[in-house]
């Protein structure tokens, strides 16, 4: 049982010096996914050029293929069977998040991860819910790109993946699951913005997913990307779980009175928005 600072202390000491040398234990498949979104973030890339990186992966093909001859990107009702035309009709900025959701869906399904599957499976469906709502909340209430929303919301807990991915190692975590989950809400948002910053991610993400936990966040000018994923973050962790009845509205998160959301608003946004989001839940899950 981790009962001892001490242990807490060397767990984190470890994930620390692994982050410090860009050692990042992932498995081999995610570090090639995540090697291909790097390549496809240049700025002059071709359609081509991108065909040739996403083939290098034959999840990620096979998963963009899946995708694109899905209903929600099928309305011509032709099949594509081929890479470049399927990444012309999903256009670029999805082909990116979905190497973001294969990757972190490979992470899930990682034999390292076989300890806890409980606990990864519930984080994964909750990082879908709450990448969806950062889509339509950036799309409806922001000037936010709303692809760069979903996927800031599908990363935001990227930190809570590698330390229970990590906490295999240490047994003695695994005997009391609130300890680790302590440790989890504790560490995960700089540990998170630490792997982020390895894998060169925008810093306006990186900023979002550090702070994106914080629902008294606040900052000047217009509604920015934290507020939308702090927002999404705060919906779904009430709205989900029934928990909305015992709001007290007079005194809502920062975050929501930066998007100017009151319950009537939140609960219309939540209902209006079922199809859309049943449609990101398709091309994310």
């Amino acid at each position: 049982m981790m009962n001892s600072s001490s242990n807490e202390f060397e767990f984190i000491k470890a994930l620390t010096a692994e982050l410090s040398t860009n050692e990042l234990v992932f498995p081999t498949s995610l570090n090639a996914t995540m090697k291909i979104r790097h390549a496809l973030n240049a700025p002059d890339i071709s359609i081509d050029k991108i065909a040739r990186v996403v083939g290098a992966e034959p999840v990620l093909s096979a998963y963009i293929l899946r995708l694109c001859n899905s209903v929600a990107f099928n309305t011509t009702g032709t099949a594509v069977s081929d890479l470049r035309k399927a990444t012309m009709r999903l256009g670029l900025s999805m082909v990116r998040n979905v190497a973001i959701s294969v990757g972190m869906k490979q992470l899930v399904q990682s034999k390292s991860s076989a300890e806890v599957p409980r606990m990864i499976d519930g984080l994964w469906k909750r990082c879908i819910r709450i990448s969806a709502l950062s889509y339509v909340v950036a799309k409806k209430l922001t000037r936010v790109n709303p692809d760069t929303a979903m996927m800031a919301g599908l990363l935001l807990n990227i930190g809570k993946f590698y330390i229970i991915n990590r906490a295999h190692a240490y047994a003695e975590l695994f005997s009391d699951e609130a300890a680790l989950w302590d440790l989890v809400d504790q560490w995960h948002a700089n540990i998170g913005t630490a792997i982020l910053e390895s894998w060169e991610v925008p810093e306006e993400i990186s900023n979002a997913v550090l702070n994106g936990a914080d629902y008294e966040y606040t900052h000047r000018g217009p509604a920015n990307l934290t507020d939308v994923v702090a927002a999404a973050d705060f919906l779904d962790g009430k709205f989900y779980s029934g928990a909305e009845a015992e709001l007290d509205w007079d005194t809502v998160p920062q975050t929501l009175v930066a998007l100017n959301l009151d319950k009537e608003k939140c609960i219309a946004l939540v209902d209006e928005t079922k199809d859309e989001l049943a449609m990101i839940f398709q091309a994310i899950s």
